[in-house]
């Protein structure tokens, strides 16, 4: 039978070979480890990735959504001493392990291709998000068998997917910058973008995803109600950049040539933000592509728990949306939204005149009866209606 000479202890891995020809498996008999990013040893097994040393375990940090693995040169070490003896049944296996890595050596060009695309754009000044939208299409593009040489290829794969205009035309953004790169050209499909009226959650089904999320995420999305930033801006504050005497928040670097500003923020927001480790120089530090599929994994759990399918439609960019739609309720002030939000041209802040008519909706009263309870409420989104008796009236859409 195959197998390996070592000895070994409790927590040594195993390696195993199969005679069947099936890929190998290393498998820890230790305790799970810990999270790099926040030293938790709260983590989950998240699937295997493929690497030189077989198939190697993911884990998924369920305090701060980082997705991780095993050292490979560790793993090199780990195994040095081990003989793996492999069936002469194997052998053909063997054979079709390096056939896949030649094709992998051969599609490098394409992948380098991708690469110095991104590259350049990154060069001429474009955001990283955009980047990463033009590469991640052009690679679909690719899979979808589009020759990137041929414009003509391109346009056939384009108008054979089953995409909406909004998709169709980002599509063909991304590779009229790949040809732009290239100095090559092309006549662009024609189509007609449509804009639609966002999705406008209640507060209630935004605070049951904040109530539900572990420590960093609920940090995250409540900044994200209470400020109305783009997710890639609040990825990138830095501890420097709140005042937690004075509990504002300065954006400094805003995304889409947004202004820079700034924003108060409750004394709950600044609590959850204290709570939150500082061992690094940005307030959410990791990856932000790992961190948003972390909240769709969530927000689909959190959907089924409270069997309200309207959740899987909250993104990110969804915080922003309700809290512009909600902050032009309160003041009926277009020019106080747009600098909310930091808009450089007022006709994109004027779709959320347009999008929910509040008549007849229920309302959260408070009362009122010192200074510091009206400030409390109104930075908490209260409005003020009207004064009994010295007791001061205030409500907030539910």
């Amino acid at each position: 039978m195959a197998g390996f000479h070592s000895s070994v202890n409790a927590n040594s891995p195993i390696k195993q070979v199969n005679t069947n020809g099936k890929s190998d498996i290393t498998v820890g008999l230790h305790q799970p480890p810990k999270c790099p990013q926040c030293s938790s040893t709260k983590v989950w097994k998240d699937g295997f990735r493929r690497s030189d040393y077989g198939l190697v375990q993911r884990w998924l940090c369920k305090n701060c959504g980082y997705r991780f693995s095993l050292n490979n040169k560790k793993k090199n070490r780990q195994t040095i001493g081990y003989q793996v003896c492999v069936a002469d049944g194997a052998m053909e296996n063997l054979e079709k392990v390096e056939t896949r890595i030649e094709k992998r050596l051969a599609g490098a060009t394409d992948d380098a291709q991708l690469f110095n695309y991104a590259w350049e754009l990154k060069k001429q000044g474009l955001k990283e998000s955009t980047i990463y939208t033009y590469t991640r299409y052009l690679s679909t593009l690719k899979k979808r068998e589009a020759n990137l040489l041929d414009p003509e290829s391109v346009k056939s794969v384009i108008a054979s997917q089953e995409w909406n205009d909004n998709t169709r035309s980002i599509a063909i953004k991304a590779y009229s910058k790949y040809l732009e790169v290239h100095g090559g050209k092309w006549i662009q499909p024609k189509v007609k973008q449509t804009r639609k009226l966002p999705f406008i959650p209640l507060e209630r089904e935004l605070d049951q995803l904040i109530g539900g999320a572990y420590r960093k995420m609920a940090a995250f999305l409540q900044l994200l109600k209470e400020t109305g930033l783009r997710s890639g801006e609040v990825w990138r504050l830095e501890w420097t950049d709140v005042d937690f005497e004075a509990r504002t928040l300065i954006l400094n670097r805003p995304e889409k040539y947004g202004k820079p500003r700034m924003l108060e923020i409750s004394s709950t927001l600044m609590a959850m933000l204290k709570s939150l480790p500082r061992e690094e120089r940005h307030i959410f530090p990791g990856d932000l592509y790992v961190f948003r599929r972390t909240f769709r994994r969530y927000r689909k759990r959190m959907a089924q728990k409270l069997q309200n399918p309207r959740l899987n439609r909250i993104t990110f960019h969804t915080f922003r949306h309700w809290r512009a739609t909600m902050e032009y309720h309160r003041t009926k002030d277009i020019l106080h939204v747009m600098e909310m939000l930091g808009h450089r041209d007022i006709k994109t802040t004027l779709i959320y005149t347009q999008l929910v008519s509040f008549e007849g909706d229920d309302y959260h009263v408070k009362t009122s009866r010192t200074l510091e309870e009206d400030e409390e409420l109104l930075k908490a989104g209260f409005e003020y209606v009207t004064e009994r008796e010295g007791v001061k009236i205030y409500r907030k859409r539910k």
